[in-house]
């Protein structure tokens, strides 16, 4: 990590390839999740952020809903 770089706890946002990797959850999913709302994202350019707020709020409000859903999945 360079000096100046920010913990991913404090930062804005995050790419969805980073989204997905501090979830555990894949690109369909987080597209998913994106699509039905409850997910915030904005997009700049072509390159779309995921506000970390929202994930912390996704994974701090929902984990049960989130396992039902990969339990049906598998």
């Amino acid at each position: 990590m360079s000096e100046n770089a920010v913990p991913f706890a404090q930062r804005l946002t995050c790419t969805v390839d980073e989204a997905c990797s501090a979830t555990g959850l894949g690109r369909t999913k987080l597209y998913e999740l994106i699509g039905d709302g409850s997910l915030t994202t904005t997009t700049i350019g072509r390159r779309r952020l995921v506000f970390v707020d929202s994930l912390r709020t996704l994974l701090e409000t929902r984990p049960q809903e989130l396992a039902k859903r990969f339990q049906t999945m598998g």
